[in-house]
């Protein structure tokens, strides 16, 4: 034994390889996590990473119908780009996608969250009318726009019927260029107020009662309670909603298409739908610019993430 360890010593002295611990083998749970990982990875490659990369790629090329199906687009760098911001299409696309996105964020959340606010008092019915307010989101959303144009349309519309028998002057919703992008945002805060009232309602449920009622012990109204103590409280889920619901805007398609399409003279249109009609809506496609405003939009939602995870990430170390 005694001498084992000397020459394990003369060994080390001599600078000769150090004996080597065994290489573990992976447990049964490692690679159970593996066998969970893998579904994810694949579905992670094929249906985000892969399209990102594909998108990227047609932004960077000249495509035409017979590159794209050949796969010879010669490679043009940022031409595409250029060719994006020397459009006169560029500027009232961006100032729309900017209103469009801005106004569909602040009345989804305030509605939301007066919502939220009225059915936290647990009243008879609460339950019943939370349910019919879920409606707007679990419809389709062709049904939605369809619905909201045909109660939008200029001679047989629901709403121009209303006006007009409050003495209002009928209103070319769709077909005005001064209100075809009001339209489209009065459909999409109604769709999109559902979604802000569920987690928003998540997040009253996981505020303490007891706070609320210290505060009215020591005299505090029913608006210095919800300014001083529940509006603070759902901070962290008051940015999770804004920042989805400014993702999600930021890419509204089927909305805007179905009852404008971006009309009349772009006054609707946005990055969405001009990124579609400049890859399938001419008869001559433009593959490149169309994946180039899309990657605009990509952009724009990344900036945004990364801003709430600093934010997030300042938060927690205070």
């Amino acid at each position: 034994m005694s001498a084992t360890l000397q020459k394990s010593d003369h060994r080390a002295t001599l600078g000769g390889p150090a004996p080597t611990a065994p290489r573990r083998r992976p447990t049964s749970q490692q690679w159970a996590a593996w066998a969970f990982l893998t579904p994810v990875t694949l579905y992670l490659v094929l249906f985000y990473a892969y399209p990102l990369y594909r998108n990227l790629d047609l932004s960077l090329r000249n495509y035409t119908v017979r590159s794209f199906v050949q796969g010879d687009a010669p490679f043009t760098g940022l031409a595409n780009y250029r060719t994006v911001l020397d459009d006169p299409t560029f500027a009232p696309a961006l100032l729309h996608t900017v209103v469009f996105t801005a106004v569909c964020l602040v009345f989804q959340y305030a509605l939301g969250l007066a919502l939220a606010v009225f059915f936290n008092q647990h009243f008879r019915l609460s339950a019943t009318l939370r349910a019919l307010f879920l409606v707007p989101w679990l419809l389709p959303l062709i049904v939605s726009a369809s619905t909201w144009s045909w109660m939008l349309n200029s001679e047989s519309g629901v709403v121009n019927a209303l006006l007009s028998a409050v003495g209002v002057d009928p209103v070319n919703w769709l077909t005005s260029p001064d209100w075809s992008l009001t339209s489209v945002i009065i459909a999409n805060i109604w769709i999109g107020v559902p979604f802000n009232l569920v987690v928003l309602y998540s997040g009253l449920q996981s505020i303490p009662t007891s706070l609320h009622e210290a505060a009215a012990l020591d005299g505090a109204n029913a608006w210095q309670r919800f300014w001083r103590i529940t509006f603070p409280l759902l901070r962290p889920v008051s940015a999770i909603t804004l920042l989805l619901g400014l993702v999600y805007t930021l890419k509204v398609f089927d909305i805007i298409w179905i009852m404008t399409k971006g009309g009349p003279a772009d006054s609707s249109t946005t990055f969405a739908t001009w990124s579609y009609q400049l890859g399938f809506g001419n008869l001559v496609p433009a593959f490149g610019p169309g994946a180039a405003v899309g990657n605009l939009l990509v952009v724009a939602a990344l900036v945004f993430g990364l801003i709430y995870v600093r934010v997030q990430r300042k938060q927690a170390l205070s």
